[in-house]
């Protein structure tokens, strides 16, 4: 196994990590950010009016974007079983 071939795999993997976890982040980190801006203008402090929307937020992107998650992965899986095959 070549430096670039293993290069390529890790390129793969950084690329399906950040596909999977950007959706949940992003609507986490703006869900957060929105919060964040009614506890300072109402200057209610109670952690968990942040935590119990980001859980929720987090439940429904997962139950909506599962299914695409899954398949991200699942073609993952297959290109490093495929290329397991190929360079052995």
């Amino acid at each position: 196994m070549s430096a670039s071939l293993v290069m390529e795999v890790m390129q793969s993997a950084a690329a399906v990590a950040i596909k999977i976890a950007a959706p949940i982040l992003l609507l986490s980190m703006i869900i957060g950010l929105a919060i964040a801006v009614f506890q300072a203008a109402t200057q209610i402090h109670e952690q968990t009016l942040t935590f119990v929307p980001k859980l929720f937020i987090t439940a429904i992107i997962l139950i909506v974007f599962g299914a695409w998650m899954m398949e991200v992965m699942s073609d993952f899986t297959y290109y490093i079983f495929d290329l397991m095959l190929t360079v052995y």
